[in-house]
């Protein structure tokens, strides 16, 4: 396919599909039969279907609408393409009960798929008993007689009972001889007197046979006009069944929905996998090297160098059958991030195609696939070429895989092709839109690395290779001499640059990436120490008016204290009395001044002492108070730090009851607002849409938020909200 359209239909109904297979379990995948061949058939008057068509025919219109229900007993924005697709199903639902009452499950003509069939049938019956028990009877006669074999019994010959005569007795029983064995000495015959009998027999089947036709002609007089619908179901249906495998497949590739898809030529995919050899591995408990790999109008040629063995074939044959999955309507197995682009044709040459009848060698069919290339390959076209110029002489077969190459160039194509040839890896200096790539190999351990390195060539590591495998050390020596040793150091030094270069970012990226998280540790707590300078004032201010406020009760206590003593005239219970009430009411003041004191934290915001202190100095009057808690504001921080880290930017709130979820959530969103993040991600799932409702409400009451709306479609739609803060 090459419509974008065309593809992301096809690629949401199999994602859509694949997400049924691994979290529903129930969807329809039984009796998908195609009956558009006997449906055409019988749009002929007086044409019928056989009962077990019928039976294939109720079967799979039963799982046709199995497959219609699933979709709309279920919410519309949860699998929206397949529910599309399953509208255009047009199916009378009658018509399973209709073939129900004509067929059984054996998918036998019922008794009573008409009056006249069950009154022909019972009258069959009576007759058929009839004629059993008076051969039955002439049997026991002629056996006791002794006319027929030894242990022998009745059988059946051109459709009749018949008894086994010895052909001696064959005239002592009147009657209609079928047959006869192979030696003669016995023969088998019908008695005459159950000969009409079975002829009305007979005559009742002929019956039967026409009232069967007559029924399944009704019937297919009866759905001839739902003909044309039922056809298109029955598409819909091999649609959903490709569909189903193109999904199973994705599941066993761990393939998913790139985000990323254009209608142009373009290729940047992270992470993709030869699906094949993912299947394989996977079987053997191996692990797959992935492929990171671009071609872009500013890079749009591709020349991989590198060991033997080292992958650049795999990594080809990647790019080809991952592309083409991808235009085919299947997911393809790569990072979700990975963008995708579209290519018209696709020019492929992998492998040898020479042949003893054409008279083709290696190189000639080579010639043949490039002069092809050149004379159809345009902007929109992807090549794929294995080892471009081998199979002549180097110093010939070079120049012209390098002319080739520069025109493919200049047709704006776009390719990747594997060599070995130093003059193809120089066109990457020389032309604007072509690039090197190497396979990696560690020169140290001896060994490929299977990883594909943009930017420089590769080093085909003849000479280590050839060591690695026992090769002839004077055999080595001596090539080296003749090679010398300023090409093989060179090859050696650009792959060991190359591999310290790949360490280098590796640690700069961990560098960069430390750096920007502290940096906006940094301006997180600085923003909280704004924060807490700015509400200094507001605290001092309270906590110096709740202090005024505890001494005017203070002093109002002990004067009604002082007083009290004084009108009683130092009466002691009075005394005593009064004094426990002002014992009680220190003590509530102490705990309210302990409260004040933990809202600051510096000396200078203390209320160290109660001021119930300053009343009177007299013993019965003096109370003790608490030492000065310390300040929170490092453990605050370390508690920040902690919250921080163990922080998840989505809140699960599936399964939960509405009164345990608001409170999650009131808890979770008062989280995200101090730790000053910009976005998060609610999941409460589809299903009745009440958890869904309680969290819109709930959100509309924060001023913090900036928006909140439902998560892309193939994030997860309307199952998840997505929260953005000012």
């Amino acid at each position: 396919m090459v419509d974008l359209q065309e593809i992301e239909t096809n690629l949401f109904q199999t994602d859509e599909l694949r997400r049924i297979l691994l979290f529903e379990g129930t969807f329809p995948s039984q009796d998908y039969y195609d009956l558009t061949p006997v449906l055409s058939a019988i749009r002929l008057e007086g044409s019928f279907m056989e009962p077990e068509e019928l039976s294939k025919l109720k079967l799979s219109l039963n799982s046709i609408l199995e497959i219609q229900s699933f979709f709309t007993n279920r919410p519309p924005e949860k699998y929206p393409c397949l529910l599309s697709l399953s509208k255009e199903i047009a199916v009378d639902r009658h018509i399973p009960g209709i073939i129900g009452k004509i067929i059984d499950d054996k998918s036998e003509i019922r008794d009573d798929a008409s009056p006249e069939l069950r009154k022909i049938r019972k009258e069959r019956s009576v007759k058929q008993a009839a004629v059993e028990k008076k051969i039955a009877q002439s049997f026991k006669l002629a056996s006791k007689s002794g006319w027929t074999p030894d242990d022998t019994g009745l059988t059946i010959r051109n459709g009749r009972l018949v008894i086994p005569l010895l052909a001696t007795h064959k005239r002592k029983i009147s009657g209609l001889i079928h047959d006869e064995s192979a030696t003669g000495q016995t023969v088998y015959l019908e008695p005459a007197e159950i000969v009409e009998m079975n002829n009305e027999i007979k005559e009742l089947d002929f019956a039967e046979r026409r009232e069967i036709i007559r029924i399944l002609i009704e019937f297919a007089d009866r759905l001839r006009p739902f003909i044309d619908d039922l056809i298109r179901s029955y598409h819909i249906l091999g649609r959903f069944d490709f569909t189903r495998a193109k999904a199973r497949v994705s599941i066993e590739m761990n393939a998913l929905l790139p985000l990323i898809r254009i209608a142009v030529p373009h290729i940047h995919w992270k992470k993709a996998i030869h699906p094949l050899l993912f299947i394989s591995h996977s079987l053997q408990k191996k692990t797959v090297v992935p492929l990171d790999i671009s071609l872009t109008p500013s890079q749009r040629i591709l020349i991989i160098s590198g060991p033997n063995a080292g992958g650049k074939s795999v990594c080809l044959k990647t790019v080809g059958l991952v592309q083409y999955i991808y235009q085919c309507g299947l997911l393809p197995p790569a990072d979700p991030t990975s963008e995708f682009g579209i290519f018209r044709k696709i020019f492929i040459d992998i492998g040898d195609e020479q042949s003893l009848e054409n008279d083709l060698s290696t190189y000639s069919s080579k010639l043949l696939n490039l002069k092809y290339f050149i004379e159809h390959l345009d902007e929109n076209s992807l090549f794929l070429i294995d080892e471009l110029g081998t199979g002549t002489d180097p110093s010939l077969g070079g120049p012209i895989a390098e002319a080739s190459l520069e025109k493919m160039h200049r047709l704006n194509a776009f390719g990747v092709v594997t060599t070995h040839y130093s003059n193809l890896k120089l066109l990457a200096g020389r032309f604007t839109g072509i690039e090197n790539g190497a396979m990696l190999y560690d020169s140290k351990k001896l060994q490929p690395l299977f990883i594909l390195k943009t930017g420089l060539p590769g080093s085909s590591f003849a000479f280590e290779i050839a060591r690695q495998i026992g090769f002839p050390d004077d055999v080595l020596r001596n090539a080296s001499e003749k090679t010398g040793n300023t090409q093989l150091d060179f090859d050696k030094q650009i792959q060991d640059i190359e591999q310290e270069k790949a360490e280098l970012v590796k640690k700069s990226t961990e560098v960069k990436v430390a750096d920007e998280f502290l940096l906006e540790m940094i301006k997180k707590y600085q923003k909280l120490y704004d924060t807490l300078n700015n509400k200094k004032e507001e605290i001092i201010t309270n906590a110096k008016d709740e202090a005024s406020r505890i001494l005017k009760e203070s002093n109002k206590m002990v004067e009604k204290t002082i007083k009290e003593i004084r009108e009683s005239q130092a009466e002691k219970n009075k005394t005593l009395t009064a004094r426990k009430e002002l014992k009680e009411f220190k003590e509530n003041l102490e705990q309210s001044a302990a409260g004040s004191q933990q809202l600051t934290n510096s000396p200078d915001h203390q209320i160290t002492r109660s001021p119930i202190h300053q009343i009177t100095n007299s013993p019965d009057h003096q109370f003790t108070s608490s030492p000065p808690p310390k300040s929170p504001y490092q453990s605050y921080l370390n508690e920040l730090q902690t919250k921080l880290e163990n922080f998840q930017l989505t809140l699960d709130l599936r399964g939960k009851r509405a009164e345990e979820s608001l409170s999650i959530l009131q808890h979770y969103i008062d989280d995200a607002i101090l730790l000053n993040l910009t976005e998060v991600r609610i999941l409460h799932g589809k299903g009745n849409g009440i958890l869904r409702q309680i969290t819109r409400d709930y959100l509309r009451s924060i001023k913090e938020i900036k928006k909140y709306q439902d998560a892309p479609l193939e994030q997860g739609g309307a199952g998840i909200t997505v929260i953005n803060f000012k």
